[in-house]
């Protein structure tokens, strides 16, 4: 399934088997986590609180892009609908949001530590660093704000004493986004108990960011 996406039973299958999957690979842990997708000038996203094996297409929470009333009748959206909707709303070009509590990322935002250039990989995310966006309640329109701030220039992001927040031009890609970020910071913090990680440099980054154009999944995906 290609974007642009449009609300179909299919692609609310896809955001379920997407939830799954996060689970699978243990980046996520219960209902903790949560996923939107644009889906034409709506954001469909996970319901509050219902396991992911037990939740059907019609359950996904449809919500206007514009931040007016969603239609009644439905679920309880999850708890994190507003930054999934600010994000959607800042950045055109991103189709889905993934949120996850990823224990390596979630203890690096315990510290505030964001993630410097301790590898290759940083360059996944748009830069040098995978920046912390500060701590605000969740839920909260100060927490959007702060997210929407730290991804400006970056397709991820930790989340100050939470869990982290990924973007993809595609859901296969922000999914990808996530796994790699968990498997970057259980890295970056196996490093750290080593000693002194060394951190490459602004040119060596450039380059990297500059091969990045073609790496990986492809945005059609």
């Amino acid at each position: 399934m290609k974007p642009p996406y449009q609300d179909s039973t299919s692609l609310r299958q896809a955001v379920i088997g997407a939830c799954l999957e996060m689970n699978a690979a243990g980046i996520n842990q219960g209902t903790s986590g949560n996923i939107s997708v644009r889906a034409g000038d709506h954001m469909l996203i996970t319901p509050s609180g219902v396991p992911y094996d037990q939740m059907a297409p019609e359950m996904l929470v449809k919500m206007p892009l514009d931040g007016s009333e969603a239609p009644a009748g439905q679920l309880k959206p999850s708890t994190e609908w507003p930054f999934h909707l600010a994000i959607l709303q800042a950045k055109p070009a991103v189709n889905a949001v993934v949120h996850a509590h990823p224990v390596y990322c979630s203890a690096l935002a315990m510290n505030r530590q964001a993630i410097p250039a301790c590898h290759y990989l940083v360059a996944a995310f748009g830069g040098s660093d995978v920046p912390v966006a500060d701590y605000a309640l969740f839920g909260s329109r100060q927490l959007s704000e702060n997210i929407t701030r730290a991804l400006q220039t970056r397709s991820a992001c930790l989340m100050a004493n939470h869990g982290a927040v990924t973007t993809g031009e595609s859901l296969p890609r922000a999914l990808w986004r996530m796994v790699e970020l968990e498997t970057l910071a259980k890295g970056y913090a196996a490093s750290l108990t080593l000693g002194k990680p060394h951190i490459l440099s602004e040119d060596e980054m450039a380059e990297v960011i500059a091969a990045f154009a073609d790496y990986g999944l492809k945005d059609s995906r």
